[in-house]
């Protein structure tokens, strides 16, 4: 068994991992330096393994294509008086190889077996591939 545990999450309104670093870059300013910070409703129950190592895989259009370790979980309370977490992220966004998911709500667990690698340092600065023909190609398991 794996001594920690991925989050994954949908990316939504992202049509690329693009416009998940611009998104971030542009909120960069309300964060800790070399943070970036994701706010979701749900405390996750296994906490231990998700800060000893885990990382949160971002699903953009269906496929899984990038991850961003997480440092620390943080409570924080909305303006509607409600308590939820704040996963505090690596600012890095590093590449991984396409996975295509389902659409579900909210975040799931993700295994470390069942995660897609990283792309090696010179393909993660390959222009993306469509979000449909990189699901059609992890689908053949060619990519």
């Amino acid at each position: 068994m794996a001594e920690f545990v991925n989050i994954l999450k949908l990316c939504v309104g992202s049509d690329s991992v693009e416009d998940l670093t611009d998104w971030q870059k542009s909120h960069a300013h309300l964060w800790p330096k070399g943070r970036a910070i994701h706010v979701t409703r749900m405390w996750p129950k296994r906490e231990s393994e998700v800060t000893g190592g885990g990382s949160l895989y971002w699903v953009i259009k269906g496929v899984i294509l990038a991850r961003q370790r997480i440092l620390a979980l943080e409570r924080v309370e909305g303006s509607d008086g409600i308590l939820r977490c704040a996963l505090v992220l690596d600012a890095e966004v590093i590449r991984t190889e396409p996975a295509t998911r389902r659409p579900f709500q909210g975040w799931r667990y993700l295994d470390p077996a069942e995660s897609p690698r990283d792309l090696p340092k010179g393909r993660a600065r390959e222009e993306t591939l469509p979000p449909s023909l990189a699901q059609a190609l992890a689908d053949i398991g060619l990519r």
